[in-house]
């Protein structure tokens, strides 16, 4: 399997994907604006989508993973028959967990939000999104475990087409059924709900190309039960630093003046763009090829994958955050500033993206450097990791606060925790002779902060070309946009090239 072909399949459709949700971002901006409304809902929808983040795509994959490769080596029946047995597993606990999740929606409300509670009308509000976006946890759970099967048989595109059918059914419900709604915000929490069952049934049903489509069941004697739930429960909190550093946040910025969620949620989206074009395609086929280098006996190379990871992540990662940087403010304008999206809403949301965009690669790396730890059966290692890095974000938060930063010093809280993480991993993995920098790394480094000083350089210039964004027609600021997003781009691979840089350098054959 050549997995540079691979990461750039499936970099190509996340990047249709996530722009897709950026449409779907700039509808509901249009739409809804920064309001009550707005904060009550992306609250509503972080909580699930943050339980998917932590439990299904987090802990789960990089707990099941290992297993079903190791089963699927012995026997593609018994990797089936546990399968089956995980499937009717989750969908039990599943079920529970979203039973209590709605009943206990208003103490979670003023757990995750509790500025939110002496504004009675958007608690009430916020709870009652809740209750209705809850049950997503359910649908995108069993659609991750399916994504963790699709991946293990090398079936990486379709898991990635996935996140497409829950951005179109929110378009959809903004667009056309918010009419039908007393309080119009209820139909995107419906598009939510929608957008789940079709993932996961459009997912679960190319099971059946890989013979693996089974009936759920519970054979706990396979699945282990009590080892599992251990694994698991280490795992989660091996995985959920920055996702409990955000959702710290979420708290703090609720604390703030109306309009903080909104703006940190506005900020995270973008963000989560390169994030999830270049960390989430390399984590996803590094942990299952890590695994099979361990399981198969193919050790040496362990870590020359992670290495091709880390350069990928370095070439790309760190232009991506200068990018991020500069076109903080007119990324802002062309995509949000319509409608009830107010310049003030603008100038609130650069300051999250700016504090963001410092800590662009170190979201990346973490990525990259956490499978290795998962692939080794290691969940206790990145646990410990996690503490630390929760405790040193808010520690930097409480600085912030006392900075009077706001939302800057959320974001800069989390861009510094996730650089603290990378950073111990690495060690970690370099202490236990796990991992080793492959020859050569000086030059690549050297090569390519000089390629992004280049690019720093003409950003420059082309911001004092075009001072100001704001009196522009739509067409006109989005077209000098992407020119200005192209040009910074091949000035950067030109250099690259006349350093010395070629793309076959990055082939990596797995077999």
């Amino acid at each position: 399997m050549n997995l540079l072909k691979s990461f750039i399949s499936i970099g190509l459709i996340t990047f249709f994907s996530r722009t897709l949700s950026f449409l779907r971002d700039f509808i509901i901006a249009y739409t809804f604006g920064v309001s009550v409304s707005t904060d009550a809902f992306f609250v509503a929808f972080k909580i699930p989508n943050l339980l998917k983040r932590i439990f299904a795509e987090g802990a789960f994959l990089q707990i099941i993973i290992p297993i079903i490769i190791q089963y699927k080596k012995k026997s593609n029946n018994i990797a089936k028959k546990f399968f089956s047995s995980i499937l009717g597993f989750m969908i039990l606990m599943l079920f529970f967990l979203t039973v209590l999740g709605i009943y206990f929606s208003p103490y979670i409300i003023f757990f995750i939000v509790p500025g939110f509670f002496k504004k009675k009308i958007l608690f009430e509000l916020t709870i009652k999104l809740l209750k209705i976006t809850f049950p997503y946890i359910f649908f995108i759970s069993l659609s991750s475990l399916t994504t963790a099967i699709l991946n293990i048989w090398n079936y990486f595109l379709i898991p990635v087409f996935s996140p497409i059918l829950l951005n179109s059914s929110m378009i959809v419900f903004s667009l056309f059924f918010t009419k039908f709604f007393h309080t119009p915000i209820l139909s995107l929490a419906w598009s939510v709900i929608f957008g789940g069952i079709l993932q996961f049934t459009y997912q679960f049903l190319f099971l059946k190309k890989i013979n693996m489509l089974v009936y759920p069941q519970i054979n706990l004697k396979l699945l282990k039960i009590s080892n599992l739930l251990k694994k698991m429960g280490i795992g989660i909190l091996g995985v959920s630093a920055n996702h409990i550093s955000l959702l710290i946040n979420s708290v703090l910025s609720s604390l703030f003046i109306s309009g903080s969620v909104s703006w940190m949620y506005y900020a995270d989206r973008l963000i989560e763009f390169p994030v999830g074009i270049l960390g989430i395609p390399l984590g996803t086929i590094l942990l299952s090829s890590l695994t099979k280098s361990i399981v198969y006996k193919k050790k040496d190379q362990f870590s020359k994958l992670i290495d091709w990871a880390l350069r990928i992540s370095f070439m790309i990662g760190l232009p991506s955050s200068i990018i991020l940087y500069y076109l903080s403010n007119p990324l802002i304008i062309i995509l949000f500033q319509y409608g009830k999206f107010t310049r003030f809403d603008t100038l609130m949301t650069e300051r999250s993206l700016i504090g963001y965009s410092f800590g662009l690669l170190g979201l990346i790396l973490v990525k990259i450097l956490s499978p290795a730890f998962y692939a080794r059966k290691d969940v206790k290692t990145p646990m410990i990791i996690s503490f630390v890095t929760i405790l040193f974000t808010q520690i930097i938060n409480i600085v912030f606060l006392f900075m009077k930063l706001g939302n800057l010093g959320l974001s800069l809280s989390i861009s510094f925790s996730a650089w603290l993480n990378c950073i111990l991993l690495y060690w970690f993995l370099n202490k236990r002779k796990l991992f080793n920098l492959q020859p050569g790394w000086l030059n690549f480094i050297f090569k390519i902060i000089i390629s992004s000083l280049m690019m720093f350089f003409v950003l420059m210039i082309l911001f004092n070309i075009i001072p100001n964004w704001n009196n522009k027609l739509f067409f006109y600021k989005i077209i000098t946009l992407i020119i200005i997003f192209l040009f910074s781009w091949i000035v950067y691979f030109i250099m690259l090239f006349i350093l010395g840089i070629r793309l076959r350098q990055f082939y990596f054959i797995f077999k």
